[in-house]
């Protein structure tokens, strides 16, 4: 919307916007939000800049056009949403998700902002919508504008299994997973007592796979897993002695 850096002074709570028009003489909008700021993206309109706050439980709106903060929206415990996830819900319309470290759900909250189009849903605009059942020691959330599927890792969970695996929801139906898949294993590396986090699913840019950093203990092979969206099945695991512990990938 302007030529502007939104930066995250994350133990102070607050949240600049740096507008770099002079690049000689920046000028610094200060907005006030909660502590402390963490990981954030945008909205389905790109309008929105929609950040964690994770020791206050909240998530932060800032109006990238207006310039200011929107809300401040309750979440449970300790939200992570990375940049969240963007999808059209067939009840509330246009939401965006977060998962939580220290909760087991995954939060829903309305985006239909002022837009025209989303009108009839306006009465839920940034509210929680709908709280989907997961399990706590999630990471990153992602969809993709051509998929169904919702994908949420539980990477920092205490529980080998759920932190070696993934969960899959259609999103026709969000009352349950449609699958868990364990990474770990359908990765076919060989087996270990340490535990193998699968962490940040990440889509190819056609939406039609998806890509899972496997981190292995200091003693074991770390990859990155690569699902068919459409079957769930893995295509290929990519790995290297040089590739330890991989985090975000990007396109």
């Amino acid at each position: 919307e302007h030529p502007e850096f939104i930066v995250n002074v994350k133990e102070t709570g607050r949240i600049l916007l740096v507008n770099y028009a002079d690049i000689e003489n920046l000028s610094i909008t200060t907005l006030n939000s909660a502590r402390f700021l963490h990981d954030g993206g945008w909205d389905s309109t790109h309008r929105y800049f929609m950040t964690a706050a994770n020791q206050s439980n909240k998530i932060a709106v800032v109006d990238s056009k207006e310039r200011k903060m929107v809300q401040l929206v309750d979440a449970e415990k300790i939200p992570h949403p990375g940049r969240g996830a963007n999808f059209t819900h067939p009840k509330f319309g246009p939401v965006w998700a977060t998962g939580h470290l220290g909760a087991d759900v995954v939060t829903l909250i309305s985006t239909a902002s002022d837009d025209k189009k989303n009108a009839k849903y306006k009465e839920y605009n940034w509210k929680v919508v709908q709280e989907i059942k997961h399990v706590p020691g999630n990471l990153f959330v992602k969809t993709h504008p051509k998929s169904k599927h919702l994908w949420a890792d539980s990477a920092q969970n205490s529980d080998k299994d759920l932190a070696e695996s993934v969960s899959v929801w259609d999103m026709a139906d969000l009352s349950k997973p449609k699958a868990v898949l364990n990474v770990a294993k359908d990765s076919g590396m060989p087996a270990a007592k340490a535990t193998k986090r699968a962490v940040h699913p990440e889509y190819s840019a056609d939406g039609k796979e998806v890509w899972i950093s496997l981190w292995g203990g200091k003693a074991d092979q770390s990859a990155i897993v690569v699902y068919d969206d459409a079957t769930l099945t893995v295509k290929k695991v990519i790995t290297d002695p040089k590739m330890i512990t991989p985090t975000g990938k990007f396109n």
